[in-house]
Order: structure tokens, then sequence, then C-alpha cells
């Protein structure tokens, strides 16, 4: 049986986004396959995913002239992933794999292939990522916006040059585990200063997901609201000049640069 939309791969990325497609109406259930090589991983997404073929491996039964496959294994194994979608048959392919150009997984195909490379990040579990998408050289109008209708399901997709790709993976990539530790410093203290736990991680929470609502829906730049929070001689202003002092800004740029420079030894 053909289906539709083959993704290889049952991680995290994986069964998040073959929820996030269901959820959307992306495409029926019977048209959708995942193909996962654990055993017991196997079995999980057969109990997660009603009427959802999961495959043991991809072969040549399950590709037909409009099935497409998205690749979210492992760096290491990703182009032999990649070679076996070639001799099934697979002309479209969009590649979440960290670091792996389109050139090398078309290398891995015995004929031209269409290779869209992305980068989402791990909010795309609550369908709130943000995913950058890139065409190889066979790609089309139509590939790219086959790409963006997937990944758009579960969340932001923009479109770059490969060329910008590493940047993306160190900036949007890890951006969530950078978040994370902020969230985690300011927690601690909070407690530092007296507070609870428990009310310390709900004023922190709370506050980063109503300031990040604000800068996505007034429009303004984070220069002006950050502007309007600081007054002359204030507490806020005392905190800032605290954290310029310590060179935080310029930490979270070489945070920036040493992910995208790992992207790109990667892809070597």
């Amino acid at each position: 049986m053909a289906f539709e939309l083959i993704i290889v791969g049952g991680g995290r990325m994986g069964s998040a986004l073959a929820e996030g497609l269901l959820a959307a109406e992306w495409c029926a259930p019977e048209q959708l396959a995942i193909v996962e090589n654990s055993e017991e991983q196997r079995a999980a997404l057969t109990e997660r995913f009603t009427g959802v073929s999961v495959l043991a491996s991809l072969e040549l039964g399950h590709v037909g002239p409009q099935t497409g496959v998205v690749l979210c294994v492992k760096p290491d194994h990703a182009e032999g992933a990649a070679r076996v979608a070639g001799l099934c048959g697979v002309t479209r392919l969009l590649s979440v794999v960290a670091g792996l150009s389109t050139a090398r997984i078309e290398a891995a195909f015995p004929g031209p292939v269409a290779v869209i490379r992305s980068m989402p990040n791990t909010p795309v579990l609550v369908r709130k990522g943000v995913s950058a998408i890139a065409g190889g050289a066979h790609v089309t109008k139509d590939d790219l916006d086959w790409a963006e209708s997937i990944l758009g399901a579960v969340g932001t997709v923009v479109r770059v040059t490969e060329r910008n790709i590493d940047a993306v993976t160190g900036l949007s990539g890890p951006m969530p585990a950078y978040l994370y530790l902020v969230v985690e410093a300011l927690i601690d203290a909070g407690v530092h200063q007296g507070l609870s736990r428990e009310v310390s991680r709900k004023l922190v929470i709370g506050t980063f997901e109503g300031s990040a609502a604000l800068l996505a829906q007034t429009g303004e730049s984070p220069e002006e609201l950050r502007a309007q929070v600081t007054s002359p001689g204030g507490t806020t202003a005392a905190g800032l000049r605290m954290l310029e002092g310590r060179a935080v800004r310029a930490a979270f740029l070489e945070a920036v640069a040493a992910a995208a420079e790992r992207s790109r030894q990667l892809g070597r």
C-alpha cells in the first residue's frame, strides 16, 4: 500500500509532526505511515496513533508517485535512510536532520530528488514550533509549499537560503534551551530573595508568557518594550545595568555563534 506521507523516525520530532498533521487534518490517518526500527517505540506509536501504519522498514510498495518522506532520524543514520528512500522510488523528501546538507542527501539517491532541509525547534511538541526551510538543487516552489504545509501544522515557518540554515540552527534550534536556562536562573533568583519555589515559578513563567504575547501582538520592537518598562533610576534600570555589566548580551551572541559553527562542523 502506498502512502501520501511517510515519516522515517518515530521519536519526539517525528511523533510530534504526526500528531500535528493529524490534528490539522493534513491527511487521513490511513494515508500516513511512520517507520521506526525500535520494536518498543513501534508499539507505543501504534497505541498513540489509531489508523496510522507503523512500519519496521520502508519498502518499495509503500511509495507511490505522490508519496513524500519526512526524514527524522539521527545524523549518523540519515544518509542510509535516504539511500533506502531513493531505492524505494521517493522523489520528494523533507529533512529535519541537523547539519546534513541537501547535497549530501541528494547524493544518496539514484536520480534527481527534491530535498528540502529544515530546522524545527522543540516547541513543535505543543504546535508552537518555529521552522526554517531551504530547498536543494531540484526543488520547485510546489516542493517548498508542500514542506511549509507540513511544518505549518506544528508552528511558524520561514523560508531561507541553505547557506543560512546553520545560522538558524544556532539561533532558533537551541533557543528553547537558552530560554529554559534563563527561566531556571530567574526562579532560583526569586527563591534567593525569599519567595517559595512555587510562587517564583508562577511569576517567572507567567511573565515569560505575557511578555512573549505582548511582543508578538503589539508589533513593537523589543527595544521599545524594554524602554517602556525601564524608568530612569528605577529597579529595572538597576537590574539591566548589572546584566550588561556581566556581558549577558555578549554571552548570547557567542552562544549562537558556537551553535552555528557546530552545525557547520556536522555538515562537513
